[in-house]
């Protein structure tokens, strides 16, 4: 019988306790490794249903419209393509026809067919109809896949995977998924499980939109545009400000409001009023201490700079600075004479303005304008923040490159004139994001000179241009072309080769539509548009196996390549892994275990890590967490950014180093930036960027329980949480979900007084006495409890008011749980087993992108046993998920 999926839930026994206790938590993890029985101690709880095909909607209205619309081409009487779709069979949960059916619905929403020689068209409304029905029925048969001893992966790509493909296959940093609605996370909690991955008829269109709208970006027309340069040395800026306080007096001078013979005494004024505040960004003579606020003004565009002919010769540094304070920003303006496309490249000569303490200083680039008090927009350019390390007496240049197609425009661009409101400028703004809390740091930057150029292209045609009209002798003739084009395309968008037919139905298509576009390009960009809203991009598809033949089967070298780039790269197989996929190289574990290792070493296995982490731990949490701000006054943008990212830098720590899963329960390091390592009293740590520091035996971080922002976000923002802190450990760490509450479940009475006077813990065990409600907590709250000395923020603290914080309690078992130390050592000491195997379980699922069913716990369990034997490396665990049999079959 077939099974819609099974899940299991692994219920953990601890060991015996033991009666010496290990000294320090390294030891206490080294011991309970040597321990380490690895014991079958797993209960799974079955649930079976059996999905059917709806074939009665099939027979009553699918079949009449196939029969109106296609029969007579792909049926009985003729076989266009030597192809019957009368004869498919439409129960595609156990035909084995999905694929052919992928394919009708490819060219039924591509408007492919019919074709436009046919004698009729096919309504919207039919064409709707159809693509409906077999996306419901396609999401049916994928789900029931995963429950057969195959267990197929048959899923769409989500959303930041779509994104990636796209990325790699055009050569572009564009953010192509963005309007894209976002992924709804699996029980388990991962966004790229087949079962929540399904396909919306309005989707497919808005696939072949997002798809045209990336060609158009990656592919160019005409002669190489012209560079709009700009060299803007800080007197300029300076001398604008000036001539911008003259100007201001001069025209209330002539509208009568101040006397002729009063202008220099209300210049004075106004150089009064621009003065300089040390505390904010400013304009500096350094040679006479003289200087102005570096206040902007959209008003008349007069701070705009305007574009020179050619960059002229770098400029030695000058005495005129500007200097940006910490969290303090100064903006460029120049004006609307930036191109539409291409890349933006700005260069600033920089330093900090002092060389006292070990501390440095980051900038932060932003794009913008205003329009009007009520028209701006402004957004972050550059990913990544660059410190400023040079010193004063010698200013470095730091670099950007931004393509402009992903910065918000000012849409008054090319219809105001300067000048008008509103008003079409466009700046540039700098921060300096120095997150010293302490508000005491001196390390402003200081600025002399900024340089500007847009578009900037490395070749003409771009790179991106290249990869999809190819160099060719018979670009001439649009035909043989076209075929090229195609032949070179899609093999990389598809992930496997490709048929002569399979061209020659995309080549036809190019015929089609080509008199009704402009151009040959125009034509193959609908065509490949197409291509890549078809299922065979869309979807993660896999082969039928032979027939007759049941069980698990391999994946084609194919399938194994685009499985694995999936899993590391959240993208499409590269050249590499194609050619090896070509060649039947893949099967070869050691071939596997090489490219396994290729793969984690590229920059794109960063997106492996952001993705695998944030889904594993649950952080969506901490992106809208909202901290009360009269409770935490040191709570800034800053280190919920810094927490953001701290799992994700420790577990890259980790991984390129081979390190145990077990410093995820606890590590003598710390992966923290500046600002993260005061919010922990770590001293000695400077700048933005996360490095490793080693931690003193009485520092109670390392590791990821102990961590601000997972202990933040399983808080309420005023104070800890130990329910949601006891709950997310259970699921995500030792994958032990406690079971769902009862109905009616009697709430905590806040009202009443004598609550009120208990603290924290006392309320819970108050609230654990109704039997409705002790089986439940009983199972979470002493894991909870364990956290008390962290607050909302995740901050250390000794008292909660006037009390002295208890983080003492018991497990179900009477084993002590003394604060966050005896938990650690209580896992090291008697759940390592379990959580090298939840740590399998959640990895293999990622890996996977399906919920794991009860018959594939013994490919886990086997998994988890070479990862023990081998000392629990996180590196050699993902080595050992690429080469098993779950990874490699279907």
């Amino acid at each position: 019988m077939k099974t819609l999926f099974v899940l299991f839930i692994l219920w953990s026994i601890s060991s015996a306790q033991v009666q010496a206790k290990p000294s320090s938590l390294e030891e206490a993890k080294a011991e309970g490794t040597l321990r380490s029985s690895y014991l079958n101690q797993n209960k799974p709880a079955v649930s079976n249903i059996v999905p059917e095909a709806n074939l009665e909607v099939f027979h009553k209205t699918i079949e009449p419209l196939l029969s109106d619309n296609c029969y007579q081409c792909h049926g009985p009487d003729k076989q266009k393509g030597d192809f019957r779709i009368d004869t498919l069979n439409p129960d595609l949960i156990n035909s084995g026809d999905e694929l052919w059916w992928l394919d009708v619905m490819d060219v039924i929403t591509n408007g492919e067919m019919p074709p436009e020689d046919a004698d009729f068209e096919m309504a919207d409304e039919v064409r709707g109809t159809i693509v409906n029905w077999l996306t419901k029925e396609v999401q049916v048969a994928s789900q029931v896949r995963r429950s057969e001893e195959g267990h197929s992966s048959f899923r769409r790509m989500t959303r930041y995977e779509y994104n990636y493909a796209l990325q790699d296959l055009l050569g572009l940093p564009y953010d192509f998924a963005k309007n894209l609605p976002p992924e709804t996370a699996s029980e388990d909690g991962f966004q790229n499980s087949s079962e929540m991955l399904q396909m919306s008829v309005k989707q497919f269109e808005q696939y072949r939109q997002l798809g045209r709208s990336a060609l158009e970006k990656a592919t160019v027309r005409g002669e190489r545009p012209e560079i709009v340069f700009y060299s803007i040395p800080i007197d300029e800026a300076v001398e604008k400000l000036r001539k911008r306080i003259v100007t201001d007096i001069d025209n209330r001078i002539r509208n009568e409001q101040i006397a002729p013979e009063k202008r220099e005494e209300e210049i004075d004024k106004q150089n009064q009023r621009y003065a300089k505040n040390i505390n904010r960004a400013h304009y500096l003579d350094l040679s006479t201490g003289e200087g102005y606020r570096a206040v902007y003004r959209y008003h008349g565009a007069k701070q705009s700079h305007a574009p020179v002919a050619a960059l002229p010769n770098v400029p030695p540094p000058s005495t005129q600075v500007a200097i940006v304070p910490a969290q303090q920003e100064i903006k460029f303006d120049l004006g609307d004479w930036l191109p539409e496309t291409g890349d933006l490249r700005v260069r600033v000569r920089a330093s900090r303005t002092t060389t006292e303490g070990e501390s440095y200083p980051s900038l932060r680039i932003f794009f913008g304008f205003q329009a009007s008090n009520n028209s701006e927009g402004i957004r972050r350019i550059g990913h990544k923040d660059t410190s400023i390390k040079a010193s004063p007496g010698d200013p470095q240049f730091y670099e950007w490159t931004i393509p402009l197609g992903e910065t918000p425009r000012n849409l008054f661009r090319g219809i105001q004139q300067m000048g008008q409101i509103p008003n079409p400028t466009e700046f540039l703004e700098f921060q300096n994001i120095h997150q010293d809390n302490s508000k005491q740091s001196t390390s402003g930057i200081q600025i002399d000179y900024v340089e500007v150029s847009a578009p900037v292209y490395a070749q003409w045609p771009p790179e991106s241009h290249g990869r999809i009209f190819i160099d060719s002798r018979n670009k001439g003739t649009e035909s043989k072309y076209a075929r090229e084009v195609l032949a070179s395309f899609m093999p990389r968008a598809w992930r496997r080769s490709v048929t002569k037919s399979e061209i020659d139905q995309k080549l036809k298509l190019f015929k089609e539509v080509r008199p009704v576009c402009d151009d040959f390009q125009e034509a193959m960009i609908e065509v490949l548009a197409g291509v890549i809203s078809s299922p065979q991009f869309l979807y993660l598809v896999q082969s039928e196996p032979a027939k007759g033949k049941k069980g698990e089967t391999n994946l084609s070298g194919y399938e194994l390549a685009t499985r694995l780039s999936m899993f590391i790269w959240s993208s499409v197989p590269d050249e590499e892994l194609l050619t090896l996929a070509e060649k039947g190289m893949l099967s070869d574990h050691k071939v596997l275990a090489r490219q396994t290792q290729r793969l984690l070493g590229d920059p794109r296995a960063q997106r492996f890590s952001k993705h695998f982490v944030r889904q594993w731990l649950g952080m969506q949490l901490l992106d809208y967490l909202d901290v009360d701000e009269d409770l935490y006054g040191n709570f800034d943008d800053y280190l919920k950014e810094a927490m953001q990212n701290e799992s994700i830098a420790l577990f890259q720590e980790v991984m390129h180093e081979n390190r145990s899963v077990m410093d995820f329960i606890h590590a003598d390091y710390a992966m923290v930036n500046e600002r993260l390592a005061q919010h922990y009293d770590i001293p000695g740590v400077y700048g933005n960027a996360f490095q490793k520091v080693t931690l003193q035996p009485e520092n109670v971080r390392g590791g990821l329980l102990t961590q601000a922002g997972l202990l933040a976000m399983n808080s309420d923002g005023k104070d800890s949480h130990p329910l949601k802190r006891g709950i997310w450990l259970l699921e995500s760490l030792l994958n032990d979900p406690p079971p769902p509450p009862p109905a009616a479940v009697p709430e905590i009475d806040l009202s009443d007084p004598e609550i009120l006077k208990m603290t924290l813990k006392e309320r819970m065990e108050d609230h654990r006495n109704d039997p409705a409600c002790f089986s439940c907590h009983a199972k979470i709250d002493p894991w909870g409890i364990a956290f008390e000395n962290f607050d909302a923020t995740g901050s250390w603290r000794e008292t909660i008011g006037d009390k002295p914080v208890d983080a003492s309690s018991k497990l179900f078992n009477k084993q002590e749980l003394n604060g966050i130390d005896g938990l650690k050592r209580f896992l090291l000491e008697n759940r390592q087993d379990q959580f090298a195997r939840a740590m399998t379980h959640k990895l293999t699922t990622y890996a996977l992108g399906r919920p794991l069913s009860f018959s594939d716990r013994a490919s886990i369990e086997e998994i988890t046993a070479k990862l023990r034997n081998k000392g629990d490396g996180l590196a050699d665990l993902i080595s050992l998920i690429v080469t098993s049999d779950l990874f490699l079959t279907k």
